[in-house]
């Protein structure tokens, strides 16, 4: 049983990308902005907006986003992705287009995540 010389074909990882650019440049390196939607109960949910620079106003970009976009949201603390931003509704491209026009992100440097 030893003699055979099979290789067997490797399975598909869709994570390699991922893990090729995370493995080289450590965390944080390319500055994405994430742009996610977390489903609530019923037809409720919330937009979370991630990775924006630490020198930016979070709260002034909260304030501007609530009045441009006519929702309620906050600046929530989490210990491991520091300050992530959260709104009311379905607002994903909504911020993607504000924070490019804003000139606080860069259009290739926001990633929106969800179905």
């Amino acid at each position: 049983m030893s003699d055979l010389d099979v290789t067997l074909p490797s399975a598909f990882d869709p994570f390699a990308e991922a893990n090729a650019e995370d493995a080289g440049a450590g965390p944080g390196a390319k500055d994405y902005v994430h742009v996610r939607i977390q489903q609530r109960n019923g037809r409720k949910s919330l937009t979370t907006v991630q990775g924006l620079k630490k020198e930016f106003s979070y709260n002034k970009i909260l304030k501007d986003l609530k009045k441009e976009f006519c929702c309620n949201g906050t600046v929530v603390q989490d210990p491991e992705l520091g300050q992530v931003i959260q709104l009311q509704g379905d607002q994903r491209k909504n911020v993607a287009t504000f924070l490019v026009q804003a000139g606080i992100a860069k259009k290739e440097l926001i990633k929106i995540h969800g179905f």
